[in-house]
């Protein structure tokens, strides 16, 4: 029996052996605590804060690339100038194109190749005024009211009750 006892002993000594012996545990635990001020057996100055700080409090999470939405106001005076345009949606930037300055073959020219630009990169385009349109890139979106559907709208809330 005293052998099993021994090989017993020998295992858990081989276990614990890692382990330091804390027996001034109590002691460390007394030191660190004159760190702290204390007055009636309450701390004054906590090391921590239980308040959260705004980003743990806040699920939003912001990009580090992202730098806004910015819109682009573009007046062309050639044809040439239509590939710094498409740069731009590329850049993921809104153009406001304002073809006043150009014969209006010279703006359907700009007109075609931008509409095609656009919809290559996924991009909207809509035309706001005479010769003025807005290109968009892919993440903005645009939303038109036609003069019908205003039409409609306000007969439908505008009615006498």
């Amino acid at each position: 029996m005293a052998g099993v006892s021994d090989k017993i002993k020998s295992i858990v000594g081989f276990l614990t052996s890692g382990f330091e012996n804390r027996d001034d545990i109590f002691e460390d635990m007394a030191s660190e605590m004159d760190e702290y001020p204390v007055s009636d057996n309450l701390a004054l100055e906590p090391m921590y804060s239980s308040k959260q700080s705004q980003s743990q409090a806040s699920n939003v999470v912001s990009h580090p690339g992202f730098k806004g939405y910015e819109v682009v106001v573009s007046e062309p005076r050639s044809y040439e100038e239509s590939v710094s345009i498409v740069r731009q949606l590329k850049d993921r930037k809104t153009v406001i194109l304002n073809l006043h300055l150009l014969d209006k073959e010279q703006a359907m020219r700009i007109v075609d190749f931008l509409c095609g630009a656009t919809h290559a990169l996924n991009g909207n385009q809509q035309k706001i005024g005479d010769s003025v349109f807005i290109f968009t890139p892919s993440n903005v979106s645009l939303s038109a009211e036609s003069q019908k559907s205003k039409f409609i709208r306000d007969a439908l809330w505008n009615q006498p009750q």
